[in-house]
């Protein structure tokens, strides 16, 4: 695979004036959402939330199908290698599909090539905490403990590879001190273990983390993302603190077999859209600690080959490897 296919074809628009079109874009029986994670997770808890409502726009049943296993890849492949006709969809962070390509030495298929994107769906921003233990208040304290004790910080991560370690690289690499990198399984064990005090700080998204921060279990120093979290508007982003940060965070979409024709990917594009703006799954999602991000399948094509080239420049510069 060329690591760096850029898919060029832009989604083209529906022609919505013919019969036969119009029948192309229908369905003809159930549609799978895939979750190449297991239960409980943002994108299983997305997927879970948006299955019901877009069934009843496009006149089928709606099923979740949880298929996890290497870092998304497996989920992710089926879909990639399903019909071209749209009723079998994945749903992940895009940080996976970006990052997979540079960590696995063989991948089964070329994200930019064979799957195709057809809505984002949310962003939640990553939260930077530290344990109630360690001597730091805010941002400037963190990164002058960092400089003033190398080696003696541990930041726990969802994983090698994952973006919370590839931020967490970043930060130590602006900050001067090096910090130990603690992979755990998942989002939920690192969190546990800044909770416990085995670790020193973490970054996690902000649909698992935001509950600690408030309750008191965890200290927030920053979030990412273009603007303050408005759950937690007294943390400053990394932009204002002049931290590196890739346009880091859960992104999660949907996307379909890369043949699927243009006028279905465009109807699910138009359904989806109308789901994550019902104002009862709106609410949710901003419960939860994320907003919705339905900004359509060509903004989405853009952010993945984006972050595809700067996630890969960060692993090749800190010669990331998987165990």
């Amino acid at each position: 695979m060329n690591r760096r296919t850029i898919l060029q074809a832009g989604i083209a628009a529906p022609l919505l004036g013919t019969p036969a079109l119009l029948r192309a874009q229908d369905f003809s029986q159930t549609l799978r959402i895939v979750v190449p994670f297991g239960p409980g997770g943002t994108s299983d808890i997305l997927a879970r939330l948006i299955a019901p409502s877009l069934a009843a726009r496009v006149g089928q049943n709606v099923i979740v199908e949880n298929r996890p296993g290497a870092g998304g890849n497996i989920g992710a492949d089926a879909v990639a290698k399903s019909r071209p006709d749209g009723h079998s969809m994945v749903l992940l962070d895009i940080s996976a599909l970006a990052t997979n390509p540079w960590l696995f030495a063989r991948m089964p298929f070329d994200p930019l090539k064979d799957l195709a994107p057809v809505q984002m769906v949310v962003f939640a921003p990553y939260i930077l905490a530290v344990n109630s233990a360690l001597p730091v208040q805010n941002a400037a304290e963190l990164a002058a403990y960092a400089r003033a004790n190398p080696g003696r910080l541990n930041a726990a991560n969802s994983g090698t590879g994952t973006l919370t370690h590839l931020v967490a690289l970043s930060l130590a690499r602006h900050w001067g001190g090096a910090m130990e990198h603690v992979p755990y399984r998942g989002g939920a064990p690192a969190l546990l273990s800044l909770v416990s005090n085995e670790s020193n700080l973490t970054m996690a998204g902000s649909t698992q983390s935001m509950n600690y921060v408030v309750n008191g279990q965890m200290r927030g120093i920053a979030v990412t993302g273009p603007r303050r979290f408005a759950n937690l508007p007294d943390l400053p982003t990394f932009r204002e603190l002049g931290w590196p940060e890739p346009d880091a965070g859960t992104w999660q979409g949907i996307l379909v077999q890369g043949q699927t024709p243009p006028a279905i990917i465009a109807r699910l594009e138009r359904e989806i859209a109308a789901v994550l703006n019902e104002p009862a799954i709106k609410a949710r999602i901003g419960e939860i600690g994320g907003e919705v991000q339905a900004d359509g399948a060509e903004s989405f094509r853009r952010r993945l080959v984006a972050q595809t080239e700067s996630y890969g420049e960060i692993i090749r510069a800190n010669n990331v490897r998987l165990e």
